[in-house]
């Protein structure tokens, strides 16, 4: 079939389905709940009761048929490209930086992102800040469109997915001026007059907004590993927490509050991540848990990813024996893949890989292997291979050769254009003009994270009441510790965030670092530790603790990511969890330390030897 024709088609076919889409998400952007629309509604029937317009639970459906037909006249090249997701560099599509255009050549043998979607067929581009992918909101719609008129001009003219790592907390890739959240375990600790998978909801339903109107339409989020090893060191508050029911509730709304703005959300990082000791980038861990503890514990959120209808599942580079003893990673494991998600979960929709340039997934086999081998493994977008040529090539020789069959190939390229048609962008593929500046950083939008963020902060002790606070007297504040960089563009460092928003309350708060903090200590009221990470046993953080508890004045410690922290240190007049440490969360616990707000959260992981799972004070 001529590629015209394969290309109306599948406009006609996606038409409806896209139309339907982006009527739900442009009718959440006016109002929370059009009428009409409420759960007991005709529109919703058969809806879950918490769906929004746009919910894919299950949401409408493209014409297959069409769909097929579209695959079927494309060459097997560009049947491949739509199997990839790369990274690209530069803040433009066609004219980027000399230093970014030079990188592009180094890599990819193009200067532009452009050219690489052209070249390679690209059925998905990756942003990064690293990448220098993401200087602002405006910018960033402005790279969308050039890479889809890029894509319109290849042979098949199939819009792109651009997809993006926007979990919100530690990793955010895209931040001010747009809206910035709580990370998944301050959400997990949210307590208050709405329930916690509301407000979970509500702000994925604003975050996938913000990110439509920047032309992105499929977000690496959320997290659906469960944390029940308090020394995972690349999950940790990635996860919603350590009870997988709890986890569940939370993945099941975040996935309907981003597919109800449009967004395909990716539930990762299947078949569970939380009970590892290594870093997946620059190791491969493995699983120790029985198959009846995966059941227990790790399938729960991905069943409820999968019953809320969620567009894509991302697999992990993780070794789990229980589930396939062959030792190959999950990512490339067919019992895993197909055995586990598609055939027990029932899942039919995209399985992409993590990203192939990590450690985790080679280690055991080449560059050129990892890719087929994941597409025998039941995946459908290979994400962000480290050599994206040798990984195109490989696949098509594979087809070639035999190894793989252009049937299996054309399986994944028909389920990546379903997601495609159902997320609008054969419909509009480009934001309209003015929408990102009207929609990314509203005031609603501000305000909603601010009302999020106020039930999360969590008091963990106060055993002489010295929190709140007596702002109007006016109390001398130290902030010091540990200062991570903080989140893609929000302001930091973290303990100078934190002194700002006490002095903005009405406390006469002075930032200074460790090296001078206890120096600086008498004549204060209290001194805010902020801790991050601290290590078991001695460590600079615990150091620092000790010599300003030797001072005499109040000490009151801020756990910025793990809430761990306290069980090793010594004990202080008042202990506090934030989760993450961005803008929002540090307004959120200056106004609990201060008494502008009372301190609501509840732990969602226990710390083992201090707190148990549910622990939290509050202000009598």
């Amino acid at each position: 079939m001529p590629h015209p024709t394969s290309r109306r088609s599948l406009l006609t076919a996606a038409a409806v389905a896209a139309a339907a889409t982006a009527a739900g998400a442009a009718a959440y952007a006016v109002r929370d709940s059009p009428a009409g629309s409420g759960p007991g509604s005709a529109h919703n029937a058969g809806r879950p009761a918490d769906a929004r317009p746009g919910d894919r639970a299950p949401g409408p459906s493209p014409d297959l048929a069409a769909l097929r037909r579209a695959v079927a006249g494309m060459s097997l090249t560009e049947q491949v490209g739509q199997l990839f997701v790369s990274r690209a560099y530069g803040h433009s599509a066609t004219g980027p930086d000399p230093a970014d255009a030079a990188k592009n050549q180094e890599l990819f043998g193009v200067r532009t992102a452009a050219e690489l979607v052209s070249r390679y067929h690209l059925g998905g581009v990756v942003l990064f800040s690293w990448a220098h992918n993401t200087r602002s909101p405006q910018q960033v719609a402005e790279l969308a469109a050039g890479l889809q008129q890029a894509a319109a001009g290849t042979g098949a003219g199939i819009p792109l997915l651009l997809s993006v790592d926007q979990e919100h907390g530690a990793v955010a890739r895209i931040g001010k001026p747009a809206t910035l959240f709580p990370g998944a375990m301050a959400l997990g600790a949210r307590t208050g007059r709405t329930p916690a998978a509301a407000e979970a909801r509500r702000a994925a339903r604003i975050a996938g907004t913000e990110l439509a109107a920047m032309g992105i339409r499929q977000d690496y989020a959320p997290v659906a590993d469960v944390n029940t090893n308090p020394a995972n060191p690349v999950i940790g508050v990635r996860s919603f927490g350590s009870d997988p029911q709890a986890v569940a509730a939370l993945v099941a709304a975040q996935v309907r509050g981003y597919q109800g703005a449009g967004i395909a959300a990716t539930a990762k990082h299947f078949p569970g991540h939380g009970d590892t000791e290594t870093d997946s980038h620059v190791g491969l861990p493995v699983m120790r848990h029985t198959r009846a503890q995966w059941e227990e514990w790790d399938e729960p959120p991905f069943r409820a990813a999968v019953e809320a209808g969620v567009d894509a599942v991302m697999t992990a580079h993780i070794v789990f024996p229980a589930l396939d003893p062959s030792g190959d990673p999950a990512t490339l494991s067919r019992p895993i893949v197909t055995g586990m998600l598609r055939e027990r979960l029932g899942f039919r929709g995209v399985v992409v890989t993590d990203a192939l340039d990590m450690a985790g997934v080679r280690q055991k086999y080449g560059d050129d292997r990892v890719p087929v081998l994941a597409l025998k493994a039941g995946c459908d977008q290979l994400l962000n291979p480290p050599d994206l040529g040798l990984a195109f090539r490989s696949v098509v020789q594979a087809v070639e050769s035999g190894e793989l069959t252009q049937t299996r190939i054309a399986e994944s390229v028909l389920r990546i254009l379903e997601l495609k048609a159902r997320r609008g962008l054969f419909d509009r593929p480009q934001t309209a003009a003015g929408q990102t500046a009207a929609v990314v950083g509203r005031a609603a939008h501000l305000a909603a994270a601010d009302e999020i963020a106020a039930g999360t902060t969590t008091l963990l002790a106060n055993p002489v009441g010295l929190l709140p606070l007596d702002a109007s007297a006016a109390p001398a504040v130290l902030v010091t510790g540990t200062d991570p960089a903080s989140p893609s563009a929000t302001t930091g460092p973290p303990t100078a965030v934190l002194a700002r928003e006490l002095a903005a309350l009405g406390c006469r708060a002075t930032a200074v670092p460790p090296a001078r903090a206890v120096a600086a200590a008498p004549g204060n009221t209290a001194v805010l530790v902020c801790t991050y990470n601290v290590p078991e046993g001695d460590s600079p953080q615990r150091t620092l603790v000790a010599d300003l508890l030797a001072t005499g004045v109040p000490v009151v410690v801020v756990a910025l990511r793990n809430p761990y922290d306290p069980a090793r240190l010594p004990p202080c007049a008042a202990e506090l969890a934030t989760y993450t440490w961005s803008d929002v969360e540090m307004r959120a616990a200056a106004r609990v330390v201060t008494g502008a707000a009372r301190p609501a959260g509840r732990l969602p992981v226990p710390v083992p030897g201090r707190y148990p799972l549910g622990h939290g004070l509050a202000y009598g």
